[in-house]
C-alpha cells in the first residue's frame, strides 16, 4: 500500500476527492462517477487477522456453491468417456471416429461463444441470474441427451451443451475478481477448480452405481448416466439463482463495515484510484491486441491438452492397461483424481501465500511431462497408470495457475473479461486434439495421443517463461520510470488525473505485474 502512496504522489496532479467505487455492477461505478480521485479510506481499517476472518465468511458464502456448479458442469462435460464402457458406441451404432467427432464438437461452440458469454455476464445486472440460467440451460440439454436415438442427435445435443456451459468457467472467473484481491485469488480458484478434479471421481463413482439400472424402463445404463446427472444439475441450477450473492454491497449477511472493506481492498488492489469498470470498444481492443493474452493461451494449453486428455480418454486408457470389467475400470478413474484434488488444493494455497505464479506453472508442466513420457515409454502397466496419476495432478493443478496468472495482471474489468475469456476459449481449442489424437486403432500404446499432448506441453514450456521475462521487463521499467521521475523537480514531473490512470489499466506506472 506505501508502493501505491508513494507511486500516487508522483503521477497524480490533483488531489484525492474521497469515493468508495460502488461495485455493485460490472459496468457501473466508474463510468458513473464524477471523476474521483482515489478510493475511499474506510471508517475502520481491519486488522490483518480480522481481514481474514471476513474473507473466510466470504469464502463459506461463494466458494461452495460455485464450486458444486463447476463440478457438474465438468461431469456433464465427460460423462461421455463413461457411457462410452456403458455401450454408448454399440447402441447409436457410432464408430470410434464418431465418438472423437462427438467430443470435439462440444469444444467447438463451447470455445466460440465463452468471449461473448463473459460481454454478456459483464453487461449483466445480476450474476446470480446469469450464472444460474446457463447452468438450468445445460442442465435441460444433459437431460436429453440421454433419450438421443442416433449419432446426429448426439452431435446436436453436444453443440447445444458447449454454448450453454460456456458462460460459466469464465464468468465465475470475472466474478471472483469482483471480490478477492490478487493475493487471495489463486486459492479461490484453486477450491473452484478443484471441484471439476473431484467430478472426475464422483463421474466414475456415479458411472459405476448408475450402470446397474441398465434396462430400468428400457434404457440402457449409459442413457441413464445422463438423465439423472442432468436432472441433478437442473435442481442445482434453479437454487443458484437464490444461492449466489451478487455484490458486496447488496449483501445482507455483510455488515456496512465488512462492505466497505472489500469494497476498498479489491479496488485498491492494482491501483489506488481503482479500475476502470465500464464496457468500451478500446478495452475490448486491448484485450485482443496486448502480448499477454497470446503468451497465457499458450501456457493454458500446456495444461489443458492433457486435462482433458485424462478427462475425456483416460476411462479408456485404463481399460487398456489390464482385462478389467467395466466396473472394475469405472472405479479405476477415482483415485487419481482424488490426489489430483489434493495436489490443486495445496499448490493454489502455496501460490497465494508466496504471491507468486510462474515457478508452480514449471512444477505443473514437470508433472505432466513425467507422466506423458511414462505412457509413451515400455514401462509396466502398474507404473504407466502411476503416470496418469501424474499427468492429473500436473494438468488439473496448472489449470488454476494459468487462469488466474494472467486474470491478476489485466487492469480494467472489461479488459479483464475479455482477456480471461480469450484465454480459456481461444485455448480449449486444443481439447480438439485431445479427443481426436487417441484412435482406437493405436491402442494400447496410444503413441500419437500422448506424443500430441506432449507436444503441447512443450508449448507451455516456452511460453510460459517468456511470459514471466516479460513481466520482470515491464516492473522494471516502470520502476526505472517512477524513479527517475521522483529525481525530477516538481513542475517537471509527468502527471496523470486518476481518471487517465485508471483508462491506463495495467500499463500504468503504479500497476505492478505479479509473477
Amino acid at each position: 500500500m506505501q508502493d501505491v502512496e508513494k507511486t500516487s504522489t508522483v503521477l497524480l496532479e490533483k488531489p484525492y476527492a474521497e469515493h468508495v467505487e460502488s461495485a455493485s455492477s460490472f459496468g457501473g461505478a466508474a463510468a458513473a462517477s464524477e471523476h474521483p480521485e482515489a478510493v475511499k479510506v474506510p471508517a475502520r481499517i481491519f486488522t490483518p487477522e480480522e481481514e481474514d476472518k471476513l474473507y473466510r465468511k466470504v469464502d463459506l458464502r461463494l466458494m461452495p456453491i460455485l464450486a458444486v456448479l463447476y463440478l457438474l458442469s465438468f461431469m456433464d462435460r465427460g460423462n461421455i468417456g463413461n457411457a462410452r464402457i456403458e455401450g454408448l458406441e454399440a447402441e447409436l451404432g457410432m464408430t470410434s471416429q464418431n465418438y472423437n467427432t462427438a467430443l470435439s464438437c462440444f469444444f467447438i461452440t463451447y470455445c466460440l461463444c465463452e468471449v461473448p458469454a463473459n460481454l454478456v455476464m459483464k453487461k449483466f445486472r445480476r450474476p446470480s441470474v446469469w450464472l444460474g440460467l446457463v447452468t438450468t440451460t445445460w442442465a435441460i440439454v444433459m437431460t436429453l441427451m440421454g433419450v438421443v436415438q442416433n449419432f446426429g442427435g448426439l452431435l446436436a445435443a453436444r453443440l447445444a451443451l458447449g454454448i450453454a456451459e460456456a458462460g460459466l468457467f469464465p464468468g465465475v472467473i470475472l466474478y471472483l475478481s469482483i471480490w478477492y484481491p490478487r493475493s487471495r485469488s489463486q486459492a479461490r480458484v484453486g477450491f473452484f477448480f478443484g471441484a471439476a478434479t473431484l467430478a472426475g471421481a464422483f463421474s466414475g463413482l456415479l458411472a459405476y452405481a448408475i450402470g446397474f439400472m441398465s434396462g430400468v424402463g428400457g434404457y440402457a445404463g449409459w442413457r441413464w448416466i445422463f438423465i439423472l446427472e442432468g436432472l441433478a444439475t437442473l435442481v442445482v441450477g434453479v437454487a443458484s439463482f437464490w444461492l449466489i450473492s451478487d455484490y458486496p454491497n447488496e449483501c445482507h449477511w455483510l455488515t456496512q463495515e465488512e462492505k466497505e472493506w472489500l469494497i476498498y481492498r479489491r479496488a485498491t488492489d492494482n491501483s489506488k484510484v481503482g479500475e476502470a469498470e465500464h464496457v468500451s470498444k478500446k478495452y475490448v481492443a486491448s484485450a485482443f491486441t496486448t502480448w499477454q493474452t497470446y503468451l497465457s493461451i499458450g501456457y493454458y494449453l500446456g495444461v489443458v491438452v492433457p486435462l482433458y486428455a485424462i478427462s475425456l480418454i483416460s476411462p479408456t486408457l485404463v481399460a487398456g492397461l489390464g482385462d478389467y470389467t467395466r466396473a472394475q475400470t469405472q472405479l479405476l478413474t477415482v483415485p487419481y483424481y482424488v490426489v489430483a484434488f489434493i495436489f490443486v488444493m495445496v499448490i493454489s494455497l502455496l501460490s497465494d501465500r508466496y504471491k507468486t505464479r510462474f515457478p508452480f506453472l514449471m512444477l505443473e508442466l514437470t508433472l505432466c511431462t513425467i507422466g506423458l513420457v511414462i505412457n509413451i515409454s515400455p514401462a509396466p502397466n502398474g507404473v504407466k497408470y502411476f503416470g496418469i496419476y501424474l499427468i492429473a495432478a500436473g494438468a488439473y493443478g496448472g489449470l488454476p495457475t494459468t487462469v488466474t496468472w494472467l486474470s491478476n495482471n489485466l487492469s480494467g474489468q472489461a479488459k479483464r473479461a475479455v482477456g480471461s475469456a480469450a484465454q480459456i476459449g481461444l485455448g480449449n481449442l486444443g481439447a480438439l486434439a485431445s479427443s481426436n489424437v487417441y484412435r482406437k486403432q493405436d491402442k494400447p500404446n496410444y503413441y500419437l495421443g500422448h506424443g500430441v499432448v506432449l507436444g503441447f506441453v512443450m508449448l507451455g514450456f516456452i511460453c510460459g517463461p517468456a511470459y514471466a521475462f516479460l513481466l520482470k521487463r515491464e516492473n522494471a521499467r516502470k520502476a526505472a520510470w517512477l524513479e527517475h521521475q521522483a529525481q525530477l523537480p516538481e513542475e517537471e514531473r509527468t502527471r496523470y488525473t486518476a481518471e487517465e490512470l485508471r483508462d491506463q489499466g495495467d500499463k500504468a506506472a503504479d500497476f505492478h505485474y505479479l509473477i
